[in-house]
């Protein structure tokens, strides 16, 4: 039997993939063009995507556990409803579904509200499931390297009340060891879930003060003006996928989305170590861009 990541190409599931490379494990990746995945050594592409459900049905044969990642789309929620149920059906004993932190809260955010829903299917149907719910991504930060190092600008509206942002590193490392420990019980397992979170508030005064001393130079912030990020995006992504960032993150600037302790602690069990944190991304990266 096999595991199965579905988003294999993406932000994440790299990092899940990475993480799996070495376990012993039989993986195999979801994606539409198997003849140009880049994968790890031992990864075996599989042709296939959540939208395609006889495909669905053909790349989960022989497979016993599902990382299911359903790509930020207008059919989401179907895509991640109808992947639950092929699995379900096709005899899956394990799956580590990635939904978002505040996903229960935030009701008015398209891709948050579809997550909420896939988890209360996943609940309803009694799947053998580990629910993983990310913060806002470190790695989205990665886009700033322009402002950060033209104009001493960081531009994202983020506010003052503060996001547990988590790296991407942490969620690929806390999605394979779920998906393991499932794919190596001998029955299925109960349910769980984890919110993986980074041990900071970032708030508008952090990421400043971060990338201040990680470029060693001023950094200010480009203010919490939703409406102007909405018509940034608008030039490079779907006017829904825009509209649907803007929701988010005009939740982050009213809410915020701030963990408490007990997370944080429950992350570091799983991960044996804390979270990486997002003072020691602003280095790494200052760094990695001062190279090149």
């Amino acid at each position: 039997m096999a595991i199965l990541v579905a988003g294999s190409t993406g932000v994440v599931g790299t990092q899940v993939l990475d993480h799996l490379r070495q376990s012993g494990a039989e993986v195999r990746a979801l994606t539409r063009t198997p003849e140009k995945a880049q994968l790890p050594k031992g990864v075996t592409a599989v042709r296939g995507e959540l939208a395609d459900i006889d495909g669905l049905r053909d790349a989960l044969k022989d497979v016993s556990t599902l990382f299911l990642l359903a790509p930020n789309a207008p059919d989401e929620l179907t895509q991640a409803i109808q992947a639950l149920c092929i699995a379900r059906d096709s005899g899956v004993k394990g799956i580590v579904y990635l939904s978002v932190f505040k996903a229960m809260e935030y009701a008015d955010v398209p891709h948050f509200t579809s997550k909420f829903a896939a988890e209360r299917m996943i609940e309803q149907a009694g799947l053998p499931a580990t629910i993983l719910r990310p913060a806002y991504f470190m790695q989205n930060d990665v886009r700033q390297k322009e402002p950060l190092l033209e104009q001493g600008v960081y531009a994202m509206p983020i506010g003052a009340k503060g996001i547990s942002m988590v790296d991407v590193r942490d969620i690929g490392d806390a999605a394979a060891r779920e998906l393991l420990r499932r794919e190596r019980a001998s029955a299925p397992l109960p349910r769980e879930l984890y919110e993986l979170v980074g041990p900071d508030a970032v708030n508008a005064d952090f990421v400043t003060a971060a990338w201040t001393d990680a470029l060693k130079r001023p950094i200010r912030h480009g203010g919490d003006d939703v409406t102007a990020l909405e018509t940034r995006l608008k030039g490079a992504a779907p006017a829904w996928l825009a509209f649907d960032m803007r929701l988010m993150m005009q939740r982050y600037v009213q809410d915020g989305a701030v963990a408490t302790a007990a997370p944080i602690e429950r992350m570091s069990a799983l991960l044996g170590r804390p979270p990486r944190s997002y003072r020691d991304f602003a280095i790494e990266m200052a760094s990695e861009w001062t190279r090149q």
